[in-house]
């Protein structure tokens, strides 16, 4: 019997989910093509919640994202 990894799993989920409200609200008004719905990363914990630790990751996230996109934009 085979494992699966934490990543394999996120990235199922995040897949999915994208697909099916690509399909659900893809039809919208708004252009989604050539956009991300999900971030590349993921955060888990195996010791339990931190909210100050969550905190500092959905931030740096946020800057990481804005970096990206301005990027983007000399493309």
């Amino acid at each position: 019997m085979g494992s699966t990894s934490v990543s394999q799993v996120v990235g199922y989920i995040k897949g999915k989910s994208a697909i099916h409200l690509a399909r659900v609200y893809g039809e919208r008004k708004r252009n989604f093509g050539g956009m991300h719905f999900w971030a590349r990363g993921y955060f888990v914990s195996t010791v339990g919640r931190d909210e100050a630790t969550i905190r500092a990751y959905i931030q740096h996230q946020e800057r990481e994202d804005q970096r990206l996109e301005q990027l983007n934009l000399w493309r």
